[in-house]
Parts: C-alpha cells; structure tokens; sequence
C-alpha cells in the first residue's frame, strides 16, 4: 500500500497542463519568447518527480528530447521555472508542442497525441475552476459559508462534466488517470476518501488499467487507492450505524468485491472465490442469444469446474421471477443485481454493453476482460 497517494505530483502545479514509446518517443517544439532559458523535461513518477534531461534555449526556442519508451502510459513535463506542460507517452510516438514563454503553461499547441490534447483540455478547464473559485473567495458581497457552498457547486459541476466526458467515457486512456489527479490548490478534486462517488471514478480507471494494462505500477497504485478508500467507507458507514468494525478485518484483493444474492437466497462474495479460476461475467438472460451463450459456459464450466473454474454471472434482468427460472438448474454462482443497467457494478467494472466477461486468477486479480481475450478456453486452461 505504500504507493498510495504517492501520485499527488499532479495536484502540486497549479499552472500544469499535461499531454501526452525503434522503443523510443520523442518530444519536440519551440518555446518562444524565453531565449537562455533552461527548459527541463522531468519524468512524473509515482514516487516523485526526476529530471531526465534539459537544454538552454536559443532565440528560436527549438528543443527535442528523446527517452526510452515503456508498456504502459507514463507522464512527463516540460518545465521552465513555475510554468509547466505536462505530457503523456503511450507509445513511441513523437509529440510536437509549440509555446510562448511566460504563459507557456496555458499558451502552447500540441499535435501528435490525442491524449496530450485531452489533457490540456482538462487541465484549462481545472484553471477556469480556480479562477472561479477565487473570484468567489474575494467577492466581498458573499458571507464565508455562501462563497463555500458557491465553491462546491462549481466543483460538483466540474466533475460530472469530467466523470461523462472523460473518465467514464475512456477510462483506460491516460487523459482519465490524469483527471483523477486534478486539483484545486491542496483540494483534490476527486477524492476517494471521502466520497463514493469518486471511489467509483478511481475504480472504473483502475479496472481499465488492469485490463489494458496488467502489472503497471500506475494501475496497482490506482487499486489500492480504490481499495482504501472503499475500506475507509465502510469504516466510516459503520461508525454512522453504531456498528464497531475492525480495520484489519475489512479484506483486500485484486479485484474490487461484488457482493449480491444467488438464486438461492445467500449472499456471495467474488473475493470468497480466492484459489479458484473465475470467470465473472456479466448476462442478460432476457437477451436473444442468452440460450447459446449460457450452453457455451455450461461446457466450459463442465469440462474445466473440477480442475478449479468457477463462475460467478452477475444478472441484470429486471424481472426477478424470471430469472430464477432461467438459473435453476444452472451448476455455477448466479447472482442478481436489482439496479440492472443503472447499476453501480457496471461503472466499477467500466461495462459498456452487455454481454462482457472478465477472468480472474487464483490470487484474486483480474487478469484479461472479453476484448482482450480470442480464445477463451486458451485463456482458461494458461490459468488452470
């Protein structure tokens, strides 16, 4: 866990903009108006920021910097002084970004990289935020709770904005893991500590780099993130009800809990499943293709159940009755989820349609989801 929160290098610019691996990338440009200027290009770590190279500018302001690509998305900034432009590498691509010294941080193009525009979008939109915010901070007019309560509009309007626009929208694009991250001085726009709601954002992005991205260290430290703060709401909702629960009791995993009631009335945890191969798939047995589909998982879980597969099918059917007709005499884990297509489930896990299936290892992590995977069975028996 001791990576969590380490990633709050995002929330300490205030003018910071970020963008956007032969296994080389590249970023090249003009920072205009800033001749013997040092330009730096940093690395934004998890644990900290580290200068990977610099270079005195000339009257022209050219500059190109090239690193070793990695697997998985990486942040960078390009930095003079306070002003910063952040950039995000995804490949070995090559991002080109033109700037006007001083206001570099606001005031650049970038092309090369849809990521690194995003990203700019995002973070001109967090500068509009604070600019709002201070403006409601000196109006004079506005008593301290009103200004407060005027503040906290505009945030809760900022992030529905960016939760539909961006997070949800792409959850395993870089642009989505750096919105999380954004802030207003030491507020930290999204925070999963506090709010459910932004545990849910953490954890959509969190199960996309799972999946996109399996073993990234940015993607293990956005599940514990979600993961805690998860463990700190269930401490806090038990507090509430005046129920005492040990902290240590309150279990981690890999993968984020569902906890729901099988068609034989008991509530089943994913997380029990631990030691088992699990195939979590989402179903709706009113669909048109649901009686092929469930005669496919029957001999996969026929052939396969006593070596250690499971299969946890998570139902979205509306019409509970129904249901519990079509898993009668099903062998596997079947559970219901009463908020079908508006369930809560279905952001954690970034469910864009239905059918989708997940596998999950013996450990507990999730490993591949049904985009990723070609041959089923394959994937399967590597897991066996």
């Amino acid at each position: 866990m001791k990576h969590i929160w380490k990633a709050t290098a995002f929330m300490m610019a205030a003018f910071t903009i970020t963008s956007c691996n032969d296994n080389k990338f590249t970023v090249e440009g003009q920072i205009t108006n800033a001749k013997d200027s040092l330009l730096y290009f940093e690395n934004v770590g998890i644990e900290g920021i580290n200068v990977l190279d610099s270079v005195k500018l000339s009257e022209n302001g050219d500059f190109s910097f090239k690193e070793d690509a990695t697997s998985a998305p990486e942040f960078y900034r390009l930095r003079i002084a306070d002003q910063i432009i952040n950039v995000s590498i995804d490949s070995t691509e090559t991002v080109q970004i033109k700037g006007e010294y001083p206001g570099m941080a606001s005031n650049y193009t970038v092309n090369g990289s849809e990521n690194c525009e995003k990203i700019k979008e995002l973070t001109l939109k967090q500068m509009a935020l604070q600019s709002q915010a201070i403006a409601l901070q000196q109006n004079t007019t506005l008593g301290i709770a009103a200004a407060n309560d005027s503040i906290q509009s505009l945030i809760n309007a900022y992030k529905e904005d960016v939760k539909l626009n961006y997070i949800y929208k792409e959850p395993m694009k870089a642009y989505s893991y750096f919105a999380l991250f954004q802030a207003i001085g030491n507020y930290l726009i999204f925070n999963p500590r506090t709010s459910k709601d932004d545990i849910k954002a953490f954890a959509a992005v969190a199960t996309s780099w799972d999946t996109y991205y399996p073993h990234a260290e940015r993607g293990q430290n956005l599940h514990n993130i979600a993961i805690e703060g998860m463990k700190n709401q269930r401490l806090v909702d038990a507090q509430n009800a005046d129920i005492q629960v040990d902290a240590s009791k309150v279990q981690e995993s890999g993968v984020l809990d569902i906890a729901l009631i099988d068609n034989k009335g008991q509530e089943r945890h994913l997380t029990d499943l631990k030691g088992q191969v699990v195939l979590l798939d989402f179903h709706v047995f009113a669909l048109e293709d649901s009686p092929t589909r469930i005669i496919m998982l029957r001999e996969l879980y026929n052939k396969y159940h006593a070596q250690g597969l499971e299969i946890y099918q998570v139902s979205l059917d509306g019409d509970e009755h129904f249901w519990k007709q079509q898993t009668a005499a099903l062998p596997w884990i079947s559970v219901r989820d009463g908020e079908g297509i508006n369930s809560q489930r279905l952001m954690l896990y970034n469910i864009q349609a239905v059918p989708d299936f997940f596998l999950i290892d013996r450990g507990n992590n999730l490993v591949k989801r049904a985009a990723q995977i070609k041959d089923l069975e394959a994937e399967i028996k590597k897991l066996l």
